[in-house]
């Protein structure tokens, strides 16, 4: 068979769209300062409020994100492959290092895989998303369903972070959120507004974000005594934290809805073109994975308890950016590339069939790529290629 390049039918090279890539690096560089930041919020207001307005959208964005580049359609033998080399695989290996790092530091060792530790919730949450989006877009109105599955949940003190389930239920309106903005092809009518019109809704992107620092800002104490961190983490239930009155629900709707905006926002605001950071947005997996343990040590350790000075904050920060730029480069993803994107050839069958014919999964070679740009059957433009030496945005967060 003559091959398409020498029959003179053109090839077609997907290319990869800086908006994503912006948009990745910055929101697991917002991640990063996140944690950083954790231990100076309860003796600094500043340090909150930074703390609060972060929360507000950037985990949401990720989990939109996902959603956006996510198979809706039945899973093929590629995708199931991957949910265990990208996903299951992962959270194994890096489940089983922080079990060994606190046995080492003095603590009882104990395989507990349905308990993760710190940042692994999302792995186990992705998979769970992946495997019912196909189900979820069979229904009439997935989203407003998510919404109200993301709201009762938080009524049950069962639903716990065994196995990441609170978050899992909780953060799903975002998952299907990304899915839905897909189907409104928000990437094209994006690249394609005039540049008068980007700039009119970067206007209002960014009086959105200065209106709700405003309203942080000065009500500081009130957010503080109400617990908002609490309802942005979706880790617990309602009544773990003293909300046990039926309109708890509401606030949690309420962040929903601002989240939703909050997140178009900021897509708004991400520069269209390529940067100097843009090709960090392909390594945002071993940024996420791999910062955990590299603030450890100061988390640990007892130097940021207490009161701090001034300085101490911007101080994290740069070293929040710096940490999300030193884990972007070529040598960090091939010293980890096997404990992130494991091939494990030795897990998967190599014939497509059973003696009595039922159907298994062979091996694939799949390039390396990300758990959120795995493209659909049909995939949108915005969808980035496979490259195997750069490897393909991943998505992530706490």
């Amino acid at each position: 068979m003559m091959s398409p390049r020498a029959a003179g039918i053109p090839h077609v090279q997907k290319r990869r769209v800086p908006l994503w890539d912006n948009a990745r690096w910055i929101a697991i560089a917002l991640v990063v300062l996140g944690h950083a930041i954790l231990k100076l919020i309860a003796e600094s207001d500043v340090a909150y409020e930074y703390y609060l307005f972060v929360y507000a959208f950037h985990v949401p964005l990720f989990v939109a994100v996902s959603g956006y580049f996510a198979r809706s359609g039945p899973l093929g033998t590629r995708q199931l492959h991957r949910l265990v080399t990208d996903i299951v695989l992962p959270y194994v290996i890096f489940e089983t290092i922080w079990t060994v790092v606190h046995w080492l530091l003095g603590g009882e060792f104990r395989l507990d895989y349905s308990s993760p530790s710190w940042t692994l919730w999302f792995l186990i949450a992705l998979l769970a998303w992946r495997l019912a989006l196909p189900f979820l877009v069979l229904l009439r109105h997935p989203l407003l369903i998510s919404v109200i599955i993301s709201v009762g949940a938080g009524y049950f003190a069962s639903i716990d972070s065994t196995f990441a389930l609170s978050r899992t239920l909780g953060l799903l309106p975002f998952f299907v959120f990304g899915w839905q903005l897909r189907q409104w092809k928000l990437t094209d009518r994006w690249l394609g507004l005039h540049a008068t019109a980007v700039w009119r809704w970067r206007i209002g992107a960014f009086t959105l974000f200065t209106a709700l620092l405003g309203v942080i800002v000065a009500n500081i104490d009130a957010l503080r005594e109400a617990q908002v961190r609490q309802f942005l983490l979706y880790d617990e239930a309602y009544p773990a934290f003293g909300y046990d009155q039926l309109w708890a629900g509401v606030i949690r709707l309420g962040l929903l809805l601002l989240a939703f905006a909050l997140i178009v926002a900021f897509l708004v605001l991400m520069p269209r073109r390529r940067l100097w950071f843009t090709p960090y947005g392909a390594a945002t997996m071993y940024i996420y994975l791999l910062h955990s343990f590299v603030l450890f040590l100061l988390r640990e350790s007892g130097v940021l308890g207490g009161p701090q000075p001034g300085w101490v904050l911007p101080a994290m920060i740069g070293f929040s950016v710096l940490i999300s730029i030193a884990l972007s480069q070529r040598i960090v993803r091939r010293v980890f590339h096997p404990l992130i994107e494991p091939r494990a050839r030795w897990l998967f069958r190599k014939k497509a069939r059973t003696d009595t014919g039922t159907i298994v999964l062979p091996h694939l070679d799949a390039p390396a790529g990300t758990l959120a740009a795995e493209p659909p059957a049909e995939p949108p433009a915005d969808a980035p290629p496979a490259d195997p030496a750069v490897g393909t945005p991943r998505d992530t967060p706490r």
